[in-house]
């Protein structure tokens, strides 16, 4: 019989391993997220779709029940994105450039301070964050969160993607664009409503 471990210590800690939408767009979404995470379907029937991108079997799995779905609305109390860290600026902006050419524009960018964050909207209204962390070491992106910057201002200013891309391309560096203040003077307005699904 398996040992359980005494109460109060800690288990394993598990690995995120995929995301299930459920949608009456299937063909919608599915174009999409492989567009977006370029990826391929796995698998797919009337009832499931599977999308992967990596050596996982899937990341991201469409459920499309026999009864037709009311679209999320911002009022919809419900799990608000799934993001993706790149490594670097670099992979960011090419992904940036790969689906601005394609139609595919970010609903809200934002200079979080602790990440660079594109926000992309599915077809059915979810939040899909394209990031890249600012910092090598988690221990200095916590040090960040528990300072003053991030105390005053958790969310950040949005940028125009735009304008990094051409401020990137120009030679500024990726610690100057990483930092709020390169982001606050463009006085682009407060992301917050886009960010909660207004169009």
């Amino acid at each position: 019989m398996p040992q359980l471990r005494e109460a109060g210590r800690m288990s394993a800690k598990p690995k995120f391993a995929h995301v299930v939408f459920q949608t009456s767009q299937p063909t919608e979404m599915r174009d999409w997220y492989c567009t977006v995470l370029d990826g391929h379907v796995l698998y797919q029937d009337a009832a499931l779709t599977f999308i992967t991108f990596d050596d996982e079997h899937h990341r991201v799995a469409l459920l499309n029940p026999p009864v037709p779905l009311e679209r999320k609305t911002p009022a919809t109390g419900a799990m608000h994105h799934v993001a993706y860290t790149f490594e670097n600026l670099d992979d960011l902006l090419d992904r940036y450039v790969l689906l601005r050419d394609q139609g595919i524009r970010p609903a809200v960018c934002i200079a979080h301070g602790v990440t660079t964050s594109m926000y992309y909207r599915d077809p059915d209204g979810n939040m899909v964050e394209m990031q890249i962390d600012r910092f090598a070491e988690p221990d200095d992106a916590t040090n960040y969160m528990k300072g003053p910057e991030y105390a005053a201002d958790s969310v950040g200013p949005q940028f125009d993607p735009e304008q990094l891309l051409a401020a990137y391309r120009a030679g500024a560096s990726v610690e100057e664009l990483s930092d709020r203040s390169w982001a606050l003077k463009s006085a682009l307005p407060d992301p917050m409503p886009a960010l909660m699904g207004a169009r």
